[in-house]
């Protein structure tokens, strides 16, 4: 019997739940200075729209009620920070006609007037109009956005499906500002252009990955992926907030800035040419990695459902950030005290930091990459320049990297700021206090089972494996990944056969085309234990240790989080002997 990560649905409300939720949800903290009366009262609709999404049976009794729960808590936050900050808008006020209110109205010239570059920024929906400036910095999107400003949002909300709930027309309608004059009207509708899906560049997929969200894409590597060392380019899983950007790599730039502003310009060519190239050996890990577990073990999570596959290891071949940095004009051997941080964006606007401390380590093996497993890299992964960042969570690895910049604080993004952090097990998310926690950088250790099969000595390469292990009779092979942040080297996993009562030392097995490459143990170690079918009983649990002797925990409400960040307790999966 294999172990193979559930096929999961293609739900785009999952990628809402991880990208967009949160972000909806919590409430400046300075808005609690406005009135006791509007905390308390957004206080208490926060601890409802914790429900958000979940189908466990605590918010059961909600169910029914969600998308009137979660309008009623985003129309008081939105209305509360539009009353605070609404700009003055400068229009004829609303008139009365035969006893009836008549909004005030705008011609679409004016509309287009507050564009990209206006300081109000309008648009249109349907055939009302919205000054959206305010919410333009919170938008869990960031500036994608502004592509729709100055005209009609409709036709790429067909694109951006996520939009299309009542809970974020109820965002939308707090900034609603009057309708579009019925002169400009096409049968009674605003004209609305053809605008390009973002998405149309997306390369396609292997069939074989497991698909969370079909747009942006996520999918996970199957167990085939996961059973060797080095994952197959087409396998390796694939986290994308948003669409794969369109970049022409003969005409791709690198920009570093400065702590003082200055920049200073790379082409590829000069990247590859200029500087001496390096080989790295690494797993990437999604901080979501098992979050399934912790939702089916504890309770609820708000993310995307990731199995055990939200993980790939690969050779990773490019140029040492620290050379390019210290090249920049970065003194990298003696940092400044202004530089605590450097800063990455990527062209689709994702945007992370790390420490500068591990950017300009020579044995943090931080790389610019270009090619991955001695090939191209591929769209999926960063085309043609991305970052890799060792032992650390992969949000920190940004792809189609265009700038650099160094600083005295961390990135400024709500994926640096928000997205990947973890609280208490006691913390809801529409209590936390996002700026009291560190972003998520080295990740725990962690280990998982990716294949349980059962084996026969009647089976010529079976027979070969239990030779090994000297067993005669009907056997089971478990196999697994284990691995640790930071660079710390896996030097035990401990396997159970009858749910944690007892315990076995796993082989620990060699990387498959000799040692790994880099500096510490960047990727991941196999592992595989044999032992008699007789032996077992219904559940299989594995544990890994690393050197510093670190080790994961048995359950998961003590590592409870609501974001489902950093899932590593035991893992467990359960068997029934074949008849």
């Amino acid at each position: 019997m294999s172990v193979g990560v559930e096929r999961a649905s293609v739900k785009n409300r999952n990628v809402m739940k991880e990208d967009f939720a949160d972000a909806y949800v919590t409430m400046p903290r300075h808005l609690y200075k406005t009135s006791g009366f509007l905390k308390h009262y957004l206080d208490r609709q926060r601890s409802l729209s914790q429900c958000l999404y979940s189908t466990v049976p605590t918010c059961k009794n909600l169910a029914s009620n969600k998308r009137r729960v979660f309008g009623a808590s985003l129309s008081l936050f939105t209305f509360a920070a539009a009353v605070i900050y609404a700009p003055t808008v400068q229009a004829e006020a609303p008139t009365e006609h035969d006893g009836q209110f008549q909004p005030t109205t705008f011609r679409l010239d004016e509309v287009r007037k507050h564009g990209r570059n206006a300081e109000e920024k309008w648009i249109t929906k349907g055939n009302k109009v919205y000054n959206i400036t305010d919410w333009i910095p919170g938008h869990p999107g960031g500036e994608v956005i502004l592509r729709a400003v100055g005209g009609p949002v409709d036709q790429y909300w067909n694109i951006f499906t996520i939009h299309k709930k009542q809970d974020v027309y109820d965002i939308l309608d707090t900034f609603y500002i009057g309708e579009v004059d019925p002169r400009d009207l096409v049968d009674g509708r605003v004209p609305v252009e053809h605008v390009d899906d973002p998405f149309k560049n997306d390369p396609k997929r292997d069939d074989r990955l497991i698909i969370h969200s079909a747009r942006p894409f996520n999918a996970e590597t199957p167990a085939e992926g996961l059973n060797a060392y080095i994952t197959p380019d087409d396998l390796f899983y694939v986290r994308q907030h948003m669409w794969v950007p369109d970049v022409d790599e003969a005409k791709h730039k690198l920009v570093v800035e400065l702590a003082d502003g200055e920049e200073k310009e790379y082409s590829l060519d000069d990247i590859k040419r200029n500087f001496k190239e390096v080989t790295v050996t690494a797993t990437l890990q999604c901080s979501g990695n098992r979050r399934k577990h912790m939702t089916e073990e504890s309770r609820s999570t708000n993310g995307l459902q990731w199995d055990a596959g939200a993980i790939s290891t690969a050779e990773w071949t490019g140029v040492r950030l620290r050379d390019v940095l210290k090249d920049a004009g970065v003194p990298i051997d003696d940092l400044p005290q202004d530089i605590k941080h450097v800063q990455f964006v990527g062209a689709e606007a994702y945007g992370a930091s790390i420490p500068a401390a591990k950017a300009v380590d020579p044995l943090g093996d931080v790389l610019l990459v270009y090619k991955m497993n001695d090939k191209p890299l591929a769209l999926d992964h960063g085309h043609p320049l991305r970052l890799v960042v060792p032992g650390t969570v992969a949000a920190r690895s940004v792809k189609w990297l265009n700038r650099i910049r160094v600083s005295d604080e961390e990135s400024p993004s709500q994926w640096q700021r928000r997205d990947y952090k973890c609280f208490g097990p006691n913390v809801a998310a529409g209590t936390a206090d996002w700026d009291s926690a560190p972003a998520i950088q080295e990740t725990p250790v962690q280990s998982a089972i990716t294949a349980l099969r059962d084996i026969t000595p009647h089976s010529p390469r079976d027979g070969k494996l239990l030779q090994v292990y000297g067993l005669e009779e009907d056997s089971i092979a478990v196999e697994g990944y284990s691995f640790a942040g930071g660079g710390r080297a896996i030097i035990r996993v401990d396997v159970s056969a009858d749910g944690g009562r007892s315990w076995q030392q796993a082989e620990l097995l060699p990387p498959e085309d000799g040692a790994a490459k880099g500096a510490k143990a960047w990727a991941w170690t196999r592992w595989r234990w044999v032992l008699p079918r007789a032996q077992a009983g219904r559940c299989f649990v594995v544990k890994a240790v690393d050197e510093a002797y670190n080790t994961q925990a048995g359950e998961y409400e003590a590592n409870y989080n609501f974001r489902g960040n950093l899932t590593s307790s035991w893992h467990r999966v359960g068997y029934r002997a074949k008849v």
